[in-house]
Order: C-alpha cells, then structure tokens, then sequence
C-alpha cells in the first residue's frame, strides 16, 4: 500500500514524526510527565548566582526546533489532567505525612502529638436516596418515602427522593460557605481548647499551637463535606509537645462543630450530625501512611462525583447542552443561577458548575508541614542538576536563582496526531 492510500489519521501521524522537531518535541512531551493540556510557551530565562551576579546559564525558545517549550498545566482533577493528578496527589501525600510523621524540616517527635482524623458533614436538605446494608432505603410512614434496597451502583443513589420538597436554596447556600463555616469552627475550637486550660483566648498560643490539613469531598447528593487532620503543638511549634492529650482535642473538636455557625438573613448554617473523629496512631486506628492516602485520593477529585461538569458555564442557555448531568445537580446549577440575583456578593453563578462551592479543595494551616510550592521548587532543582550533570556541569549553587519573561503561546496539541503521539509517550512513561 502506498502512502497516499493510508487513512487521513496514520498518515498525519507519519508526517509529524518525520518533521524535523520531532525528537525535540517528544522529549518536551515527556519531560512536562505527559500532561494532556499541555501549556506552549514563548520566552527566556537565566539562571543567576545571586551571591556573585554571576550568570550561570541561559535559555531561549528562539534556540528551540519548535520555537516554544512545553509545560505541565499542573491541574489537580483526574477529570482534566490524569497525568498532572497523579503529581499532585503525590505531592499532597508526602505533604499530609510529613505533618503526621515528620520530614521536610518537621520533625519526628511531631508523632507523638495529638492528632485525629476527622470529617465534618452537612446537614440534611431533605431525604436522598441511600443503601445501608441490604435495609430499605426509606420506610418512612408519612412524608417522601421510599422501600427499595438499592445496589452499590444504582444512579439515583444521592438523589432526593422527592425533588418537589427538597430544600435546594438551603443546599446550595450551605456549599457557599462551607469555607466559611470552617473558619468559624477553627475559632470555636481554639476557643474550646483556651477553656479547658484555663486560660484566656488571646493567650492560647503561648500554651499550644492548632495545625491542620484538609480536603473537600463531593457526596453523592451534591454537598461538600471536609476531611480533616488536626494536630496539637506546644507553643514553639512542632518541635514542642503540647499540654493537652488526644481525648481533649476530640472533646474540643466536638464542642466547636456543634457550637459552629453561619447566620443568614433567612436561615442558619451548621455542620450535619455526622461528626467522625478518629485517633491517628502508629498501633492503633488510622495510621499516618493510611490518612495521607485517604487525604491524597480525594484532593484530584472535582464536582464530578455529584454528577455536575468540570467546567464553569457561561450562560444558563448552554445547560441544555449537556447530557451528562443527573436531575439532582441540574437543579442544583439553576438553583444557582436564580439565587445570585438575591446573593450577588456570593459569586453564584461563578460557581454554579461546583454546585455553589467556591473554596479551595485541599488547604493547610501556616506550620502544619512543608507546602506545594516549595515541593516543586525542590523538584525543580532537582530536574536542573540532573541536566546539568548530563552536560558536565556541577550542581547549582545554593544561591542561584532563575529569572526571566514568559508568555503563553496556546494550550494544548496543535493537532489531532500530536495528541495521539502524546498519548503513546504517556502508556510508554506510565509502564516504565
């Protein structure tokens, strides 16, 4: 067969791979860990001994065969961006274990402090659809009821039984802020904390320190819920035990979750009943290796388990337009959009594709541990050392510094054979 007889895709995938960039471009694929929207970007960069002025290297994309340079986009959704997810929940592992075990200038002593797993809830909305066991989903005599033992897979799982009685505003309201409701618990709970030492609030950190680290997840019924490590420190930090145990923390956590709220105009913000606090412990309980994963799984998670989209819209009009949403979190994006108009300063409609929530999906207190940014400045350094060892150069010094000017280019392949050849150096990268 000759070339001209191959189907339109494999001959654009042979014509790409004869271009004169290729080998070039397929070492870029590979170095930005196969990200599928991948960043191009035009600019130069040196790389400076601050100590000295000294400038030790220096790049330009005009040097390139293909004039740009490809980066990762770093999204943290597996929805979007598996390769990058994978980054990013390992990152987030190393950084909720280092604040459980030590590492990463925390040290080990720190696993000896209290610290518990916990997860807070929401409230109920209105009855959903649920499996406990192989007992009736809800038998109730009066009011939406519903007899059916579900399956572990049944789509209606997480929707409201009746749709007409549920409190849509309520659970889109609650979502906008859950972050806000943990602000107040973590003041309730230091309050909590100053009562049982018996000091004032203003002096509780010269008697102990609260760090944290926490998740948001997506219920199947379309509300967050946040998991959560909380940890006790002496007043000077990791270093120092603190003077409570880990029965104080949980009654503390307790007190604050129930004492916690948001006052509306029309309604009252709390946490759902469902308080889940777990003593993490080497010996017994959840351990350290088993909370960091757990914490790790759900931060590449979206909005997606509720049965939304990843993506923001930009006109209710365009909702029609999607076949993939379930009835529960369609009405729950229109309850957005109505809402903003009473609720401008809450961003509704923004966020509607999140279901109303607009908070950061994984954040941490200030010493908790080591942070993202500096994880990838190591790696950085690393990946720069490592070339510069395959150049015959020495590694970088301590004080060298990279600056420069960039501009975006485009995201993403420019064609249908550079994805398909991506894709192949991303199986190729993943079996290896």
């Amino acid at each position: 067969m000759n070339a001209e007889d191959w189907p339109v895709w494999l001959r654009q995938l042979g014509e790409r791979a004869t271009m004169p960039d290729f080998d070039r471009w397929r070492q870029m694929v590979a170095s930005a860990g196969g990200c599928t929207h991948p960043i191009r970007l035009v600019g130069q960069s040196s790389t400076v001994d601050t100590a000295t002025g000294e400038i030790l290297s220096s790049y330009d994309t005009r040097d390139e065969p293909t004039g740009y340079i490809l980066t990762a986009c770093g999204n943290r959704r597996m929805s979007r961006c598996e390769p990058c997810a994978r980054v990013y929940a390992d990152d987030t592992f190393h950084l909720i274990r280092s604040g459980l075990a030590g590492g990463r200038d925390v040290p080990e002593s720190v696993a000896t402090h209290p610290r518990v797993f916990a997860t807070f809830t929401a409230p109920t909305f209105g009855p959903v659809h649920s499996r406990v066991d192989t007992r009736p989903c809800h038998p109730r005599a009066t009011g939406p009821s519903c007899r059916l033992r579900h399956s572990e897979n049944d789509p209606v799982l997480g929707q409201p039984i009746d749709p007409g009685t549920y409190d849509y505003p309520g659970a889109i309201l609650w979502n906008n802020h859950a972050g806000k409701l943990w602000h107040v618990f973590t003041v309730y709970l230091r309050r909590h904390l100053a009562e049982l030492l018996g000091v004032p609030r203003s002096k509780l950190s010269s008697y102990l320190r609260v760090e944290y680290a926490k998740v948001a997840e997506y219920q199947s019924r379309g509300l967050v819920h946040f998991h959560a490590v909380i940890r006790l420190d002496g007043p000077g930090g990791p270093t120092d035990p603190p003077p409570l145990d880990t029965e104080a923390l949980t009654d503390a956590i307790s007190a604050a979750a129930r004492a916690a709220r948001v006052s509306l105009p029309d309604r009252t913000l709390r946490w759902g009943k469902q308080l889940d606090i777990r003593p993490i412990s080497s010996g017994s309980g959840w351990s350290d290796q088993q909370v960091a994963r757990y914490i790790a799984k759900y931060a590449t998670k979206g909005a997606e388990a509720a049965g939304t989209i990843n993506r923001p819209l930009k006109t209710i009009k365009h909702l029609h337009r999607v076949r993939s949403l379930t009835p529960h979190a369609r009405r729950m994006i229109e309850t957005c959009w109505s809402l903003a108009d009473t609720h401008p300063d809450r961003h509704l409609r923004d966020w509607a594709h999140m279901l109303g929530y607009g908070g950061h999906f994984s954040t941490k207190s200030r010493h908790y541990s080591t942070t993202l940014g500096a994880m990838r400045t190591d790696r950085a350094r690393h990946r720069a050392d490592e070339a510069r060892e395959y150049n015959g150069l020495p590694p970088l010094p301590t004080d060298a510094d990279r600056i420069g000017s960039w501009h975006v280019l485009g995201t993403g392949y420019r064609t249908t054979a550079e994805e398909t050849w991506a894709e192949t150096i991303r199986e190729q990268k993943h079996r290896g």
